[in-house]
């Protein structure tokens, strides 16, 4: 199966043009996609509902979609049709089997009187693979501060290690219930990857948090429970990559993290170097599952 996360940067490409389309035409073709910074009813895209124009584009997906910022949007409101639209900025997740469950979590952050600071969030969607269930996360971290993306990797981690003990968005006995039809969406799956824009470089704190500290024999100290980097894992070195620019240095902050007991199932991590819809780079991985 081939995923690939985007951090699409509300479909502004590096022409300084909103484009939708090749935004799809990149990402097209992957099993499961990832999107970040897909937004609705922002002025600067034209006031449309990005998640709907996707939807559209890629018609062969299932899709998702969970807004960090939800707030009222600015639009003539004397159409009553127009009367509830939202200003959204969140994650967004395609795949070409079913997605069971979805859930969004909101992560930490601070208020700021200074820099813009943004409410994040990690979108969790489990999937249907060939062979097994996986839980499949489009995440993206504050910009702004290693002490806020620290915290917010410590939730997604809290998420993670408790997922199996909190279950689904439905747990029990569904008997006689509402849920009755939906009895084979009750359980989470152990098995997790996590796609997206963290906003952090392997040198950091927060990559170390992760995929585990440098061991004094070589490679990384790796939890049976934690993740690795898929980049890495497929043969590459952590130091490798450029993604993105941050404060004007090319940098790679777009990952895939796999389960470590998914590991040996990776099969290539690339850079879609030549994609220009975005400020970031797309990142494609291929893994049996």
């Amino acid at each position: 199966m081939k995923f690939t996360t985007y951090n699409i940067q509300f479909g502004r490409g590096l022409d300084g043009e909103y484009d939708l389309d090749r935004i799809a035409r990149t990402v097209r073709g992957a099993d499961v996609i990832a999107l970040q910074e897909v937004e609705r009813y922002f002025p600067r895209s034209g006031n449309i509902d990005q998640v709907e124009e996707l939807a559209e584009r890629l018609p062969e997906y299932y899709w998702v979609y969970g807004a960090g910022v939800d707030i009222h949007a600015n639009v003539d409101c004397s159409n009553s049709a127009l009367k509830n639209k939202r200003q959204q900025f969140g994650n967004m997740l395609l795949s070409k089997t079913p997605i069971l469950t979805s859930r969004n979590h909101l992560l930490p952050k601070y208020a700021s009187t200074g820099p813009l600071s943004i409410q994040r969030s990690a979108l969790e969607g489990v999937i249907q693979c060939e062979t097994r269930l996986v839980r499949v996360y489009s995440i993206h971290l504050t910009h702004i501060s290693a002490t806020t993306r620290i915290e917010q990797l410590e939730r997604i981690l809290e998420i993670h290690q408790n997922s199996v003990m909190e279950g689904g968005p439905v747990s029990g006995d569904p008997a006689d219930t509402i849920f009755a039809d939906q009895i084979a969406m009750i359980s989470l799956p152990r098995e997790a990857v996590l796609l997206g824009d963290f906003n952090f470089t392997p040198d950091s704190l927060e990559y170390e948090l992760i995929t585990g500290p440098v061991s004094d024999y070589g490679g990384r100290i790796v939890n049976p429970e934690g993740f690795v980097d898929a980049w890495v894992v497929s043969g590459h070195d952590e130091q490798e990559g450029v993604t993105a620019e941050r404060l004007g240095e090319p940098v790679r902050m777009d990952y895939c993290f796999v389960n470590y007991s998914l590991s040996h199932l990776i099969r290539s991590v690339a850079i879609l170097s030549e994609a220009d819809g975005s400020d970031h780079k797309p990142v494609a991985m291929e893994i049996e599952l």
